[in-house]
């Protein structure tokens, strides 16, 4: 059978309609892309500006919320008060000595510590990590000789990292505590420390039972202090829980008391 004129002159037609169609919009759409910047790419219902075409989301910054107790209950600067922050930049009196003074585990440590600090001691347990109460209190006198003692070993740069000059130290307060690992006593104040399953947890769980991992990678510069993962430092469970909550890696940071690496002059 032939084919019938009339039908392949049809089909013809609509061949050439097709790619004059796609050639069209194609053009369309390219002339809308490269055009100025009043130009506009046009969607299948509605005709969207350029610039607005892909809107990225914004989001206003977040600010620390306030704590819903009061920041200012205890002194920053009373050796006796909770909050105390002793650090290179505000000593301690050479003549203060808590007066509530008891013995945990063979150190002495401030009372209102002891009932966090075995509860501590205990869930670490429960959980595989042996954490070793180490030392606590220092007088004074004992601070000295200890500092002494590593900058004898280590020289002067190694102890301004490590170790507090005597009327610097947090250990002076009572309310420091240095923890030895039980599962690793090699990395016992070691950097290494920090990776044992004592560190780690005492990393992630500290702040549970009120205490702080002081001296940390992240506020070195405000601390002054280099990485020490096993000395913590009580504070209350209250102040550590926002802590933790709100990202704040310092008692400097958390209480606006001024910190750093340098000692007064003089």
């Amino acid at each position: 059978m032939r084919p019938r004129p009339w039908r392949t002159a049809v089909l013809a037609v609509l061949a050439i309609t097709s790619v004059v169609g796609v050639v069209g919009v194609a053009t369309g759409l390219w002339v809308e892309l490269t055009g100025t910047g009043t130009t506009r790419v046009q969607g299948l219902t509605e005709t969207v500006p350029w610039d607005q075409a892909i809107t990225a989301p914004t989001f206003a910054p977040r600010a620390t919320p306030e704590p819903t107790f009061d920041l200012g209950r205890y002194s920053t600067s009373d050796p006796s008060s909770p909050w105390v922050v002793v650090n290179k930049q505000h000593p301690i009196a050479e003549s203060f000595e808590p007066t509530d003074l008891v013995e945990v585990d063979g150190v002495l440590l401030r009372a209102v510590v002891e009932p966090d600090l075995r509860a501590m001691v205990e869930a670490a347990a429960a959980e595989g990590a042996q954490l070793v109460v180490r030392s606590g209190y220092r007088s004074y006198a004992e601070q000295a000789a200890a500092r002494a003692a590593i900058e004898a070993r280590r020289g002067f740069a190694h102890a301004e990292r490590y170790s507090a000059r005597p009327g610097f130290s947090e250990h002076e307060t009572g309310l420091a505590v240095d923890i030895d690992s039980g599962s690793d006593p090699g990395c016992n104040l070691q950097t290494c420390f920090s990776r044992t399953a004592e560190g780690v947890w005492l990393a992630e769980r500290a702040w549970e039972f009120g205490f702080v991992v002081r001296y940390t990678d992240e506020n070195t510069a405000v601390t002054g202090y280099a990485p020490e993962g096993w000395h913590l430092r009580w504070a209350g469970r209250e102040l550590t829980g926002w802590m933790h909550a709100e990202g704040l890696g310092s008692l400097e940071e958390a209480l606006g008391v001024p910190g750093g690496p340098d000692y007064p002059a003089g």
